[in-house]
């Protein structure tokens, strides 16, 4: 997904790949509008539906300094029309 993000690996995101659903970590700035459209013209798919929402990393004390690492991220799920699909990539970091 180009600048757009990272998949997302976990138990409810793999579970969401059998209703055809996919998950990713995406830029804040990013809107639903935008994403659909990356998605389609990248993987050459027709797009459902885009629910997103924003997550906050936890804020950590470290001595009197607070609320270090306060950067928020959205995730992206992605729910493709039925007979389109994305095959599966993983990243060889």
């Amino acid at each position: 997904m180009d600048k757009s993000g990272n998949q997302v690996v976990t138990g409810k995101s793999i579970r969401l790949l059998q209703q055809n659903q996919y998950t990713s970590q995406v830029d804040s700035k990013l809107t639903k509008t935008e994403m659909k459209n990356r998605v389609e013209q990248f993987f050459d798919v027709k797009v459902g539906g885009v629910n997103s929402s924003r997550v906050t990393r936890k804020s950590r004390r470290r001595g009197i300094k607070s609320n270090l690492n306060h950067v928020s991220r959205k995730k992206v799920i992605v729910r493709l029309r039925k007979n389109y699909f994305i095959p599966p990539f993983l990243s060889q970091t």
